[in-house]
């Protein structure tokens, strides 16, 4: 089957496109017939060789998937051979660039019937991590003001439109130009930025409020001094909470957010998008698995 590869770890030159086994799935894993695979700043972390995830060369980058089941390995109730689904392949975030892949059956759901496989491959890490950062880290409530910084991006627009659906107050900053030093007294800061911004938003906090970050874990001397509580992780995708953005995005309350689509042997041009050395629209970039290549 046609997969990109990482002989070495390093920039975009390092992907290559060859032909390798089908693999096999294992007790508790599924093998998807992937049709699209969502591109990621994680896949560069695992392309560079800086993810802080154990990982073996040669590998196979790519996390977010949508395909159809071709075969399970072990009692699932939720989908079968044949179903459509998306979701993450593991928690090395490995294994999505291929014609196939295996995935645990943990990370899996169906895919939201509303989506074709291009939109549904966008969706799950950054959808997830909007999630997890506003109900189970920060725990947002109705009537609650949070602020999104970087709203412009993946996670941060999802991050927008679940607060909203939440009933709290949403004060949204796209850039860091945008920054307003004058908003205060905030229950929520939910960071996609880090750095500078980050920091910056400390004061918007009040006293026993949160910040929550994707990016870097927040300085903990700075949370002493205003008297507020942090949190930094790493996305855990599981099928109940893919399930919980399946019924939003098919209720059309989440939009997904595809900015570019490419075929699979484009892989490296999807990762110079990412690095910024070409330009692309706004939106998720997504490799479309089921295009031959060159096409």
């Amino acid at each position: 089957m046609p997969a990109v590869r990482v002989h070495r770890y390093g920039g975009p030159e390092c992907l290559e496109l060859e032909e390798i086994p089908v693999p096999q799935p294992g007790p508790g894993q599924v093998l998807v017939r992937v049709a699209a695979a969502g591109v990621g700043p994680w896949d560069a972390l695992v392309r560079s060789g800086t993810s802080g995830v154990a990982q073996t060369l040669p590998l196979t980058p790519g996390s977010d998937i949508a395909g159809v089941v071709e075969r399970i390995e072990g009692a699932n109730a939720r989908f079968g051979a044949g179903d459509a689904v998306y979701g993450l392949t593991n928690q090395s975030f490995v294994g999505g660039y291929a014609q196939y892949a295996v995935a645990s059956i943990g990370s899996m759901a169906r895919k939201p019937a509303r989506l074709d496989f291009i939109q549904a491959a966008s969706v799950p890490v950054v959808a997830v991590t909007a999630w997890h950062m506003l109900f189970d880290c920060a725990s947002l409530s109705p009537g609650q003001v949070i602020v999104v910084l970087g709203a412009r991006g993946n996670v941060g627009a999802y991050a927008v439109d679940l607060a909203k659906w939440a009933g709290a107050h949403v004060v949204s900053f796209a850039s860091e130009a945008s920054f307003d030093d004058r908003v205060s007294d905030v229950d929520v800061v939910v960071d996609t930025v880090g750095g500078q911004t980050q920091e910056r938003a400390f004061p918007m906090l009040k006293r026993g409020g949160i910040l929550v970050s994707s990016v870097s874990q927040p300085p903990e001397d700075l949370a002493t001094r205003y008297g507020v509580r942090t949190a930094f992780f790493i996305v855990e995708v599981t099928t109940a909470r893919l399930e919980c953005i399946a019924q939003l995005l098919d209720g059309d309350v989440l939009k997904p957010h595809v900015g570019v689509v490419l075929p699979l042997d484009r892989a490296r041009e999807a990762h110079e998008m990412l690095a910024g050395n070409v330009p692309h629209p706004a939106g998720k970039i997504v490799l479309d698995v089921s295009r031959a290549p060159g096409a």
